[in-house]
């Protein structure tokens, strides 16, 4: 009866544990999508949606000098890409390619590498105490290096 009763309750606990797994996955997946589909529909609320407050989101660059600088952007510029980018719909190709891969998610972090048509974002996100996915930390380069000047 014993065996019984731990088994049944294996089998819930797991279920229970699959389930949150695949609404981190749909959540983070979200947050992700709020982030780059901002930018391709020029909506900015999506972009506060999907992004903590503190967002960091770098990248090297060479400057007009040749050296190279760690190019950082922050939350309120990232709100203005959104909404301006793209306002002019010429930014994007008329079908975006948008590759989200979940790399890991553990409890309340996790890492994401989304690719899209010219660059790729490496992520980091976390769940706030309101049980949202924000995007807290961003990587990124273009595929093509030569992009990452300042130099005409």
């Amino acid at each position: 009866m014993y065996r019984i009763i731990v088994l049944t309750l294996s089998i819930l606990f797991s279920g229970a544990v699959t389930a949150d797994t695949n609404i981190d996955n749909q959540n983070v997946k979200r947050a992700v999508l709020d982030y780059i589909e901002s930018q391709h529909k020029v909506e900015p609320d999506l972009m506060k949606r999907g992004l903590d407050k503190k967002l960091a989101k770098r990248t090297y660059w060479e400057s007009k000098d040749g050296s190279e600088i760690i190019m950082e952007t922050d939350f309120e510029t990232m709100v203005w890409v959104a909404e301006n980018y793209n306002k002019d719909g010429n930014k994007f190709p008329s079908s975006p390619k948008v590759d989200i891969n979940i790399l890991d998610i553990d409890n309340r972090v996790a890492s994401v590498k989304l690719t899209v048509d010219d660059w790729i974002d490496y992520m980091h996100l976390y769940k706030n105490e309101n049980n949202e996915w924000k995007i807290i930390n961003v990587l990124w380069q273009y595929h093509d290096t030569k992009k990452h000047s300042s130099k005409p």
